[in-house]
């Protein structure tokens, strides 16, 4: 048999560990506040930043934005509210209906994965490289049995 998930029901008691749910909350809301501390000298988001990494290998829609930023995205908004003081700054420009980075924009993205990849690192110190995968496997099965399509 196997073994309950955390924070399972057993018999008639619920197991000590605590449940999925209250990992990934607890750990999106740590990585929002680290995101936060790590960027407020730039004076960006953790939302501009993922839309700078998305932007990072080359132009998008901003309909393929809105579909690979989605996790990011609250009820009703859409990428645009996010890139529109990304676009004031001269970090992205629009062309036709492509969003792109400016060299300004590539410049500070360069320089902001290296504050983030030391945060990161800092994050995962007691997370071993393969229990990172194999972590960032489960979640992924996880979000397509529960419907997510790439």
């Amino acid at each position: 048999m196997a073994a309950p998930h955390a924070g399972a029901v057993v018999g008639s008691r619920q197991t000590t560990a605590r449940p999925l749910g209250f990992w990934l909350k607890l750990v999106d809301r740590l990585v929002d506040e680290q995101f936060e501390r790590a960027l407020a000298d730039f004076g960006v988001t953790r939302h501009q930043w993922e839309l700078l990494n998305i932007l990072s290998p080359g132009p998008s829609t901003l309909t393929r934005l809105n579909r690979d930023f989605e996790p990011f995205l609250a009820s009703g908004t859409s990428a645009a509210d996010h890139l529109a003081d990304l676009i004031d700054r001269g970090w992205v420009d629009v062309a036709f209906e492509y969003y792109e980075l400016t060299g300004e924009g590539a410049s500070r993205h360069a320089e902001l994965h290296r504050v983030v990849a030391k945060n990161r690192s800092a994050a995962l110190v007691d997370v071993s490289d393969e229990d990172y995968a194999t972590t960032l496997r489960s979640l992924e099965r996880v979000a397509r049995t529960l419907g997510w399509q790439s």
